[in-house]
């Protein structure tokens, strides 16, 4: 399976400073994969922040909030970043299917794990991840059964994403009424019940189509 058969729509892949940037990287001797591996760092870098944030306050909690908001997106941005240079600049590898999708589940359980430990409650943080990775697993078992890959939400990774982004900004605003946490559980919640939604419903479309 090679990147262009597995790969995410995404409206940005059209946008000038995307084409931008792939053209950049692909002139320089950085490979999509070590762009894939990037987006693995930028979500350790996320995770971190978010697991100190909830042992911090003032300007140092906001700070680290910010900044895991900020790395959540950076992880994003690599993420389409490596199939663009692989595809589009013609970098692709062989082994370009496994860095695909390798460092994307990692990632999940850095940032979700990471906001679980935030809000002293990692067994929340651990059941967000475990749904997230789940969504995957049976979008890659749809694709190996012959059905075309299925990335449908409500909860896919951008969706993740966007939720972890919103909330840890939103968690910068909670010292306002002496909150302390309450955003990213909810947000935690939210990612884990929408992921298993989401795992449901691809079951459901993947068994259809077998069916069919």
């Amino acid at each position: 399976m090679s990147e262009d058969e597995n790969r995410r729509p995404i409206a940005s892949r059209n946008t000038g400073w995307a084409m931008g940037m792939t053209r950049w990287l692909a002139a320089t001797s950085i490979t999509p994969n070590r762009i894939s591996q990037a987006s693995v760092v930028a979500a350790a870098i996320a995770g971190a922040a978010l697991w100190i944030s909830g042992q911090s306050d003032g300007a140092s909690r906001v700070s680290l909030l910010v900044g895991a908001a900020l790395f959540c997106q950076i992880r994003l941005i690599c993420n389409l970043l490596d199939g663009m240079v692989a595809v589009e600049a013609g970098k692709s590898s062989p082994d370009g299917a496994f860095w695909n999708e390798m460092p994307d589940r990692l990632a999940d359980i850095l940032i979700l794990v990471g906001a679980g430990l935030a809000v002293g409650d990692p067994a929340l943080g651990w059941a967000a991840a475990a749904f997230a990775v789940l969504t995957a697993y049976v979008r890659e078992l749809g694709h190996a059964s012959g059905t075309p890959p299925d990335f449908g939400g409500p909860m896919a990774k951008p969706h993740r994403m966007a939720v972890v982004t919103v909330a840890a900004l939103g968690a910068t605003l909670e010292p306002l009424w002496d909150g302390n946490g309450q955003i990213l559980t909810a947000a935690l919640y939210v990612v884990a019940a929408g992921a298993l939604l989401t795992t449901v419903l691809r079951c459901r479309r993947i068994l259809r189509h077998l069916r069919a």
